[in-house]
């Protein structure tokens, strides 16, 4: 299971994540499109570089090596943006990549550089108000051709829907809202992840 960053700050939010990964997350993004080089740094820094392997980066990549980690997320822009060229460089270097989508067919076109990929949103946004689908994504997962890639649901994921979506198609999933919009945090993850684990 993956749990996003909330792109803002949010009270007492490295201790949080610290609980977060002490509860057992395997994958934390870290997505503050806003932070400065020196900003993520300092982030990531306050998490630990003991958990470095376990960090995903969504902006500054060039800070990667630096900071220990080898898990880099690019977003549709930043993928349509990339030539082969570029891709295969990190995959010699073995960085481990992902990527968001928006529908199945542009899953079903990923290669095969992408460990996973975010498909959102599966349910109305948490975090983001009147965010939704304008498509039936349980319905797309039946087209998909892609099996090579992970297909990670995201998008309004919370402990009573998550079991619908692994039931439909999606090989796991990643939170935001339900972590960050609420003040029981561990306790919705610790839900959640119990429920990913049981299926």
């Amino acid at each position: 299971m993956i749990v996003i960053s909330n792109p803002v700050a949010v009270e007492n939010e490295i201790r949080i994540i610290h609980d977060l990964l002490e509860q057992g997350l395997e994958l934390f993004h870290i997505r503050k499109p806003a932070f400065s080089a020196k900003e993520m740094t300092d982030y990531v820094t306050a998490i630990g570089l003991e958990y470095s392997s376990q960090l995903v980066l969504h902006s500054h990549h060039h800070l990667a090596a630096a900071l220990g980690i080898n898990r880099i997320h690019l977003t549709e822009k930043a993928r349509a943006e990339m030539n082969t060229k570029e891709l295969n460089t990190f995959i010699e270097t073995k960085v481990h990549l992902s990527t968001s989508v928006h529908s199945i067919s542009s899953f079903n076109a990923l290669e095969l550089h992408f460990e996973y990929a975010f498909l959102s949103p599966v349910y109305p946004s948490i975090s983001k108000t009147n965010y939704k689908s304008n498509t039936d994504l349980f319905q797309a997962t039946k087209s998909r051709t892609n099996y090579q890639t992970k297909l990670i649901g995201l998008g309004g994921m919370e402990a009573e829907n998550i079991l619908k979506a692994l039931t439909n198609g999606f090989d796991d999933v990643a939170l935001l809202g339900s972590i960050w919009i609420t003040d029981q945090p561990i306790k919705n993850f610790k839900l959640c992840k119990h429920i990913v684990l049981s299926y």
